[in-house]
């Protein structure tokens, strides 16, 4: 009888497809969700106001209610609301942030920095007179303000109330 040695990289192949599929269980491991905010807990700063919203420089306005909260550890919470739904949600805390999207179901999270790209995430920033991502700009006076993205014509542009 004739013995034919198997190749030597079919046993490679077994053990590469072990680990691939090993790495995935973890690697794929979403963050869990951010604790609800309650903004009656002492420590939370809030404002609220009025904003139109312009997801890109060709898109139509979308006017709504804003209400941002901070707290002198970091954390923050925006909510836009076209009433009576919340259209936008963004939490953050000092090591994790989530973007909530209600109306079309849809949540993003994950621990670190929030994406720079979400306005979101920016305009906390911008409040608080913190650098901003490349791209954003903030033009603020006592009455109103103007958040941009001058890449994307992303705009955000509204008024808190006294």
């Amino acid at each position: 009888m004739l013995k034919t040695k198997a190749a030597p990289w079919q046993g490679c192949q077994i053990t590469g497809a072990l680990l691939v599929f090993l790495l995935g269980l973890t690697a794929c491991r979403s963050s869990a969700p951010l604790p609800k905010v309650n903004l009656s807990e002492a420590g939370w700063k809030i404002s609220q106001g009025q904003a139109a919203w312009r997801s890109q420089k060709s898109a139509p306005e979308i006017a709504g209610e804003i209400l941002l909260a901070e707290k002198a550890d970091g954390q923050t919470f925006v909510q836009f609301t076209k009433t009576p739904f919340p259209f936008a949600l963004a939490q953050n805390t000092t090591n994790a942030w989530q973007l909530e999207f209600p109306v079309v179901n849809k949540s993003y999270r994950a621990r670190g920095k929030p994406p720079a790209r979400v306005i979101w995430f920016q305009l906390p920033r911008a409040v608080a007179g913190s650098p901003l991502a490349k791209n954003w700009s903030w033009h603020g006076s006592e009455t109103s303000w103007r958040l941009e993205n001058s890449a994307t014509g992303e705009s955000l542009e509204g008024y808190f109330a006294k």
